[in-house]
């Protein structure tokens, strides 16, 4: 339907989705054979998506993970390795995806995000540059892969991975590399529309990732669910489902958009 404002006509375009709203797609999801980036890799598959799993070191974990979604789907996934701190790996990895997955990527989750609290007076030059360029660096390098794939092909979706700890400042380097995956999110938004949407998604503490947390900081869970407005932590299933709608055609107008996913956690209180 359409409607006039006082100068110009304007068409409000209606959309239901189905459930298979990604059929045809194919996706690329790195670090994606366990954890949150297997959830997401699940739930792209689910919604009609060929699925590229990204590994490092757990090549037996990922063969596991695409042979079970090609079982639940009946689509050829793939899995790939590669080394997040390593760009020219990184441009291997990307071109052996695309390969493997048929000639194109058309959505690419930067699941990238090795983990630091380090105060930075104590921090080690070496683990910044792993902290950093596996997370912000080594999304670039994907990202830059991938677009003129996307662009001539007339659509793509890019969806960045950032976390709660951009709106912490005792979560040091990793908190900084996320923060660069915001900034970096609204500058591709930018720089690649309008055939390709960027998106960034901002979890929380994730419930199923409580006990990695609590190796660097025991009392984090609790304090985190204590503040939070929705009394309870995320779960991964959540985040994937909004990564997964991201690029659906409900969010064809949202780009350079960083969605925090967290209940309200990172609300203050005075």
């Amino acid at each position: 339907m359409s409607y006039e404002t006082s100068n110009c006509p304007v068409t409000v375009v209606e959309v239901e989705l189905e459930d298979n709203y990604l059929t045809g797609r194919r996706a690329l999801v790195t670090a994606s054979s366990r954890n949150l980036g297997a959830a997401i890799a699940t739930t792209l598959a689910r919604k009609g998506a060929a699925v590229c799993v990204q590994y490092h070191e757990s090549e037996h974990t990922a063969n596991d993970l695409i042979q079970k979604l090609r079982e639940e789907t009946g689509l050829q996934h793939v899995a790939v390795r590669g080394d997040a701190n390593d760009p020219q790996s990184i441009r291997q990895m990307v071109g052996e995806a695309v390969e493997r997955l048929g000639g194109t990527v058309d959505v690419l989750v930067n699941n990238f995000g090795p983990f630091s609290m380090t105060p930075y007076a104590e921090l080690p030059e070496t683990e910044w540059d792993r902290i950093f360029d596996a997370n912000a660096k080594a999304s670039y390098v994907a990202t830059q892969c991938l677009v003129d794939g996307m662009r001539k092909a007339g659509w793509g979706r890019i969806v960045n991975v950032s976390a709660g700890s951009v709106y912490l400042r005792n979560h040091s380097i990793y908190g900084l590399a996320k923060e660069a995956m915001v900034f970096m999110t609204e500058e591709l938004a930018l720089e690649l529309g309008p055939e390709i949407t960027v998106n960034a998604i901002a979890p929380g503490q994730i419930e199923e990732s409580a006990a990695d947390i609590a190796e660097f900081d025991p009392t984090f869970v609790s304090r985190a669910i204590d503040h939070t407005p929705a009394g309870r932590l995320v779960t991964r299933g959540e985040v994937s489902e909004l990564v997964a709608l991201l690029c659906s055609p409900a969010f064809e107008m949202v780009t350079g958009v960083t969605l925090a996913v967290d209940g309200g956690w990172r609300l203050q209180r005075f």
